[in-house]
């Protein structure tokens, strides 16, 4: 593969606190939702944790290694608010912000650029106990939060992701209940979806004022191309309902749209917004994450849950370890339209891997050739859309590391270096090996 992609292209990974970090109650850290959520019965496939995972809390200096290995230009990863702030608002952990601070240090040393991210789902327990995000101080709180850590950081870190993928918060976590806080009201997930969007608003603000540096600031979203099952009339009607639950709804708001009247029809739930709110929602950014796992082919359900939609399955499709078909194309689709119809200055895909039923060698090798394909094809349509004149400016594979994978636990694994979980040995696949040679050859022809 040889992809043409502007010199200055970043080359990244991405992970999140939650997944990796483990030691969840050392050195002042706080309860989150997610420490919760597991300790319920049934929720988590094998009933795994994120008690330990990878050990990343302790063990970052062996992983910052890899990451020098595999040549990385940046580095996205998460800080875990209960660990800055225990209780979400309040008291500051020292502890929790030294880590931080002498993890940017150390990657920074090492020439690898950092890209914070400030909340991906670790919602401290305390505030979900006071309504969580169905209440308005919650996204108080996160401004709050943000401006501790900008200005602590912002001396240093330039790179900045507000909310990561408010949909899976909003939709899965109260409308769904598949992940954390696992409620299911659409009423209450409307709220939360409103001030997930007014946090990332405040957020921008607390970033810019608090920040030493001038900070280039962007909100997450995960976003599917969504088409019709069928030529029927309600399958098409069902697939615009759909766009707007999955995207429009996600992408309006910060845009300066306001929330689209039509999704507000189907949900029959007004958001709450009060004052300025939609004015903060569209707070000026410098670009936009896309994280990109699927498409979605839908068909009419008037029987389910808003949208009154649901995905099925593509008939003959490649398919990931978590059922997601394989439709590198769609990323390109999908950049294209944040370019063409949101106006967007500049792209960086965030998160975009895959989960794969990774067989290990009797040497400890891992040979996952899919992985690799799965990387071809969605690079490769990263350069076609930067050949066809898209500003993405970066693509961060998801993960750096196995992972724990929210409600499928710890069997689903989407890494480029594998973790045994019990002895912590991490080996790096075939999969990053051929993403450091995919580096190394871009960084060839700077």
């Amino acid at each position: 593969m040889n992809p043409v992609l502007p010199p200055q292209f970043l080359w990244g990974a991405a992970t999140a606190a939650y997944q990796i970090e483990g030691a969840i109650d050392v050195d002042g850290r706080g309860p989150s939702i997610w420490d919760d959520f597991c300790r319920r019965p049934g929720v988590i496939d094998n009933g795994d944790t994120g008690d330990v995972v990878c050990d990343h809390y302790r063990r970052w200096p062996q992983d910052l290694e890899i990451m020098k290995q595999l040549g990385l230009d940046a580095y996205r990863f998460s800080i875990a608010w209960p660990r800055v702030i225990p209780t979400g608002r309040g008291p500051v952990n020292p502890l929790g912000l030294d880590h931080y601070d002498r993890f940017v240090d150390a990657l920074l040393a090492a020439g690898i650029r950092p890209f914070v991210t400030l909340y991906h789902w670790d919602l401290p327990s305390a505030l979900q106990e006071r309504g969580g995000w169905p209440a308005r101080d919650t996204a108080y709180a996160f401004a709050e939060y943000a401006a501790t850590v900008a200005a602590r950081l912002g001396d240093r870190v330039r790179d900045w992701t507000t909310v990561n993928e408010p949909l899976c918060s909003a939709w899965i976590g109260h409308l769904e209940g598949r992940f954390a806080p696992g409620m299911r009201d659409l009423t209450q997930a409307v709220r939360a979806a409103h001030h997930l969007l007014l946090a990332h608003g405040l957020g921008v603000q607390a970033i810019r004022a608090n920040a030493a540096l001038p900070a280039e600031i962007g909100l997450v979203v995960n976003l599917s191309g969504i088409e019709p099952a069928s030529g029927s009339e309600s399958d098409a009607a069902a697939a615009v309902r759909m766009d707007g639950h999955v995207n429009r709804w996600w992408l309006d708001p910060p845009a300066g749209r306001g929330y689209p009247a039509d999704m507000v029809e189907v949900y029959r739930v007004e958001p709450p917004v009060l004052g300025n709110d939609l004015a903060v929602i569209a707070s000026p950014t410098d670009f936009h994450g896309l994280n990109y796992y699927f498409r979605q082919l839908v068909q009419d359900d008037p029987a389910g849950p808003a949208p009154f939609a649901r995905q099925v399955p593509v008939a003959g499709a490649a398919t990931t370890a978590m059922g997601w078909e394989i439709h590198g194309r769609g990323l390109a689709d999908l950049i294209h339209r944040l370019h063409d119809e949101y106006a967007a200055a500049a792209i960086y895909v965030t998160e975009s891997g895959a989960a794969f039923d990774d067989k290990v060698g009797q040497d400890g090798s891992v040979d996952d050739s899919d992985r690799i394909a799965y990387l071809e094809e969605h690079v490769s349509a990263v350069a076609a859309a930067v050949s066809a004149g898209a500003p993405v400016k970066g693509y961060f594979a998801w993960s750096l590391l196995d992972n724990f994978e929210w409600a499928a636990g710890l069997d689903k694994r989407f890494g480029l270096v594998r973790v045994d979980y019990d002895t912590q040995v991490r080996t790096i696949k075939a999969s990053g090996h051929h993403y450091r040679d995919l580096i190394a050859a871009h960084r060839n022809r700077r």
